[in-house]
């Protein structure tokens, strides 16, 4: 287990929910996959290591949970400006966000 943070540690992170416009390899990295999402007022990019997990068809149109304010960060050459939630187990890689439709930008708390 990782250390205990407090309450004003985990407020400052901007979880949103987000929808993905477009999405497609990397053409530098073999296990990356580059997304374009709708956070509600803005659209970003965001490089995620979810390729082999889910194709671009998969995930086009689909909501899923993002960090909003994480700090931009250029990964292979591509600039990612947030990151995607996710959980992992002996089966893979599983998204994750909301288990019905909701409003893009819709906070998450």
């Amino acid at each position: 287990m990782k250390p205990s943070i407090t309450y004003d540690d985990f407020a400052k992170i901007d979880l949103r929910i987000a929808t993905v416009l477009a999405a497609r390899e990397h053409p530098n990295a073999t296990k990356l996959m580059l997304l374009e999402i709708d956070v509600g007022d803005a659209r970003k990019q965001i490089v995620a290591g979810i390729r082999g997990h889910y194709t671009p068809e998969q995930l086009v149109g689909r909501q899923i949970v993002v960090v909003n304010n994480l700090e931009e960060a250029m990964l292979r050459g591509e600039q990612s400006q947030g990151m995607l939630l996710a959980a992992s187990d002996e089966m893979g890689i599983v998204l994750l966000g909301p288990d019905r439709n909701c409003q893009i930008g819709s906070v998450v708390k």
